[in-house]
């Protein structure tokens, strides 16, 4: 999403923030979130607590993917192949899969606010060391550790946010959120571009250590304490068994795995995308590189759009359009010219986020319990897709060129397809068997 991407909330964009309470529900929840003392506009801490996630969701993905626009220059300098520096971004990755889902059971006992910072300081303190790195062991090494802590913060976030904004000013609240992860994700990318254009790679990770200590100083200072955060005891077996729950449902199992394959896909083609663009026929320095992934604003859109196309075609409709979108876009970045790769990026960026959204969106209607469990997997799987495809790219890039990559991204579209169908057929064949049941029971004895 990159994380730059949302998680399980998807909101719909054309429902007003502040709509009229019409039912008791709603005025229940206005009045809780009064007696609680829940933020919202107007009220103390909310523009504070507003701001102070916008900077913690910027660090965590500048963070997460400092190295991805900076892997040629690694390679020249540590004499290693794409497929082996591909790894300083995909052991970050990999290090926040595998913690996602035990940071956020340890967050129900220690406190969100106090796991975000945890979190935060450590990743920030790493970012400083990973610069010095003196070879590529130490570089993924540092990095995958530096993944793990930064999963403290997507796995807080949205508890903290729930648990402390008022009902009505929430949508509001986690949109700023989203879009600091998706500008933390941008501008780290450019901003290690530019600045290794001038220096060299390591200044570049350096410039990003000092702008990701910066926000978290503000993090820190400006965020207000919970009020409304209740400790409960962690207890593997319950997080054990509702896991196992979430992992038995075939359409959350379907759901991790679409999520995980369009991660495949979208972190293949950005891990490899520089080698390919600093070579000739392009010949491009590594700032307007790290400019390319300005691109980014079209996943933006893409995810807005999104809530709007699955409430006219259907998950499953929106999910075909998102594979068609990403597939036209991984034939046309073949073509030797920079306007086919870059309209072949816009295409594979539009598709990877409206493919997200559509997905990860579908994870919280349908998981009944346990829905920050639900989510947290699907943070996971997400991750594991980012790190495989990084890898997958990368190798397939070594052995073929950027056809290789695109080959191997096509194979994951493909199989995204593939579950998309078989959903489609099955929810079909469960229309057909439930009416002939209904059929059966209006026919007279």
């Amino acid at each position: 999403m990159d994380a730059s991407a949302p998680t399980s909330t998807n909101p719909n964009p054309s429902e007003p923030d502040a709509a009229p309470v019409t039912s008791a529900a709603a005025s229940t929840a206005a009045s809780t979130d009064a007696s609680t003392g829940r933020m919202s506009p107007g009220r103390p801490g909310y523009l504070r607590m507003r701001f102070a996630l916008f900077t913690a969701g910027l660090a965590t993905f500048a963070l997460l993917y400092s190295t991805q626009a900076l892997l040629p220059a690694i390679s020249d300098d540590l004499r290693v192949q794409a497929d082996q520096a591909s790894w300083s971004v995909s052991a970050a990755t990999f290090g926040l899969a595998l913690a996602v889902v035990p940071l956020s059971a340890l967050s129900e006992r220690f406190g969100r606010r106090a796991m975000m910072t945890a979190s935060l300081t450590v990743a920030v303190a790493l970012a400083l060391l990973v610069p010095f790195a003196p070879d590529l062991g130490w570089l993924i090494a540092l990095r995958a550790v530096q993944g793990a802590a930064l999963a403290g913060i997507p796995a807080s976030a949205m508890a903290y946010l729930s648990e402390e904004v008022d009902s009505k000013a929430l949508v509001g609240a986690i949109g700023l959120f989203v879009a600091g992860n998706s500008v933390g994700g941008m501008s780290g990318r450019i901003l290690t571009g530019w600045v290794a254009d001038v220096w060299d790679w390591r200044a570049a990770l350096a410039a990003v250590g000092a702008m990701s200590l910066l926000c978290a100083v503000a993090f820190r200072l400006l965020l207000p304490r919970a009020r409304n955060f209740t400790p409960a005891p962690v207890s593997p077996r319950t997080l054990a068994r509702t896991l196992a729950g979430h992992l038995s449902n075939p359409l959350l199992c379907r759901l991790y795995a679409i999520g995980a394959l369009f991660m495949t896909v979208f972190g293949g083609v950005y891990t490899v995308i520089g080698y390919r663009l600093v070579a000739q026929p392009f010949g491009l320095s590594q700032s307007v590189v790290g400019s390319i992934f300005l691109i980014y604003l079209v996943g933006t859109v893409s995810s807005a759009a999104t809530g709007k196309l699955v409430g006219r075609l259907g998950r499953r409709g929106a999910l075909y359009v998102a594979v068609s979108t990403t597939a036209a876009g991984l034939l046309i970045s073949l073509l030797n010219s920079i306007v086919a790769v870059l309209a072949g990026l816009v295409l594979i960026t539009a598709g990877f986020f409206a493919g997200h959204a559509a997905a990860s969106s579908a994870v919280s209607r349908t998981a009944k319990t346990g829905r920050a469990q639900a989510a947290a997997l699907y943070q996971a799987s997400y991750y594991i897709g980012s790190s495989v495809g990084g890898a997958l790219g990368a190798f397939a890039f070594h052995l073929a060129g950027w056809g290789g990559t695109v080959a191997m991204g096509l194979v994951a579209v493909g199989v995204a397809a593939g579950i998309t169908v078989y959903a489609t057929r099955k929810a079909r064949a469960e229309r057909r068997a439930e009416a002939a049941r209904r059929e059966l029971c209006a026919a007279p004895a």
